[in-house]
């Protein structure tokens, strides 16, 4: 099959031409895939596409005008996939649903453990010869509250970390979990977490009921000071009430790992431009903000299980076998 990669980057390029033992012809374009871009698609049987790439209904329409039947997400979320539009037009959509979880909530544990005790702060002070300590105070996770909204994959083994730091863990979802609960982790409603919890870690897909699911309305339920992490999507926080949130101290501490806006900034250097998106602009002035670039996932573990699981899904649509991992589509009624 002949499968062009939207939002190319060099690790994909690396890792896909690795696993590629079918010899798929992989064409690599570096932009995102939308109206304006879907033309570069042309002459290939699917399209392999990330978490910023925008599978609108009318770039289906045209994927389906050029002959692809297949949209082949390298990522668990597909938020930005038109999903009724792809079956109306007859094109399987597979994602890849577990690559890592261990990465995603590793990653989490190291914001958390980042904006606490301030290492990244540290590490430039003494680098400039400057040993103080003042103004490095952090405290300990041990005997905390933290709240996990989402517990699938990523969140479990994240509640796993946590109580092994010996944190009382509490959580959310709509579906409970009963290897948690057996392990102590308490499950309440989203309200009751938001309250109780001292760090809160957004850990769940983004889909229309998540949507700003933290806003002004639920951090004014948070403890003062609490700390937000977000390794889910973006769109789950609200960046605005974030914002005004940590300027009044009710927000004492944020990581993101996403942004709302990541799409027009993130996987790219503008190092030697200046950055027209105010909001982030404002978010990287705060001195207890701690933002990275949709990173959480980037381990050599969690890159190779993506590109194996990818052509598994290509291959199993090529040899008109069960798709094990396809996103389940229905039609607009």
């Amino acid at each position: 099959m002949t499968v062009t990669f939207f939002s190319t980057q060099n690790y994909d390029r690396l890792y896909f031409d690795r696993h590629n033992s079918r010899k798929h012809v992989l064409r690599y374009v570096e932009v995102a895939l939308d109206e304006q871009t879907v033309a570069l698609a042309a002459g290939s049987d699917a399209v392999c596409v990330f978490v910023n790439d925008r599978v609108t209904a009318p770039v289906i329409r045209q994927l389906a005008a050029s002959g692809i039947r297949l949209v082949a997400l390298r990522c668990a979320g597909f938020n930005n996939v038109d999903l009724p539009a792809a079956a109306e037009a007859g094109i399987a959509v597979v994602r890849v649903p577990a690559y890592s979880p261990h990465a995603v909530a590793e990653y989490a544990v190291a914001l958390i453990l980042t904006l606490n005790r301030k290492t990244h702060k540290a590490y430039n002070r003494v680098r400039e010869g400057n040993f103080s300590l003042d103004r490095l105070t952090g405290f300990d996770l041990f005997g905390k509250t933290v709240g996990v909204v989402g517990t699938g994959k990523i969140g479990a083994v994240f509640c796993d970390i946590m109580l092994g730091f010996g944190c009382r863990v509490l959580a959310y979802d709509v579906t409970e979990n009963a290897a948690l609960l057996a392990k102590g982790v308490q499950y309440l409603p989203l309200s009751e977490l938001l309250g109780a919890s001292d760090i809160v870690s957004l850990n769940c897909p983004l889909n229309p009921q998540t949507h700003h699911l933290i806003n002004a309305d639920s951090i004014r339920l948070m403890r003062r000071g609490v700390m937000l992490i977000n390794t889910g999507r973006g769109g789950l926080i609200q960046t605005k009430a974030a914002i005004d949130a940590l300027k009044t101290g009710q927000l004492g501490y944020l990581g993101l790992d996403v942004y709302e806006q990541e799409e027009h900034l993130f996987f790219r250097d503008f190092s030697e431009t200046i950055i027209q998106d105010d909001q982030i602009a404002r978010l990287m002035a705060f001195p207890n903000v701690l933002v990275t670039s949709h990173q959480a996932f980037f381990t050599e573990e969690a890159l190779t299980e993506i590109a194996q699981v990818t052509f598994h899904n290509i291959a199993d649509f090529e040899d008109g076998l069960p798709l094990a991992n396809a996103v389940q589509v229905t039609p607009t009624p």
